[in-house]
């Protein structure tokens, strides 16, 4: 039995062409860096940053004036995850007081970071009650430095790999 075999057509030889051609240059640059990685010194900085690349360090630069190399800007994360409440006054079904509590921990800590974010429903459950508790007149007259403290006791009471400094709250609002 004999197979006829045609030629591959101008415009399919072209292609097939330029993807052979595309899969080399892949396979070289990715050679050459793997050899660059295996053949550079650990200890040798990044060869570039993706971002601003600016330095907050003060008058020295950033960099550790003991040993000269650059020290880690340590840049804490906020967390927000609580989101807006809304929470109905003691008593006053009409009453809401609407806020949003946010506060800042450290982006190195990854285990706290992942137990903040596990518990954002008990931290709206904790806020909520608390607010809920307080009567109409001592939320118009609201000693919000005594809230923060009161919610923020409740909150690390609860945590157990980290603490939490401090709280801010976004908005605080009384809607009647």
């Amino acid at each position: 039995m004999k197979r006829e075999i045609t030629p591959l057509s101008g415009k399919l030889l072209i292609v097939y062409r330029v993807f052979v051609a595309l899969a080399l240059a892949l396979a070289v640059v990715l050679i050459t860096g793997s050899l660059y990685a295996l053949f550079r010194s650990p200890d040798s900085g990044p060869l570039f940053r993706i971002g601003s690349g600016k330095s907050t360090g003060g008058k020295h630069g950033g960099k550790n004036s003991a040993t000269g190399s650059a020290a880690p800007l340590a840049m804490p994360n906020v967390f927000s995850g609580i989101g807006r409440l809304r929470v109905p006054l003691a008593g006053e079904p009409a009453a809401a007081v609407i806020l949003s509590i946010s506060f800042p921990y450290s982006a190195e800590d990854r285990p706290f970071a992942e137990e903040l974010a596990s518990r954002i429903g008990d931290f709206r459950s904790i806020a909520a009650e608390y607010f809920a508790s307080l009567p109409r007149e001592k939320t118009v007259n609201l000693d919000e430095e005594a809230a923060k403290a009161g919610i923020l006791g409740r909150y690390n009471a609860m945590l157990r790999l980290g603490r939490i400094e401090t709280l801010y709250f976004g908005d605080l609002m009384i809607v009647e």
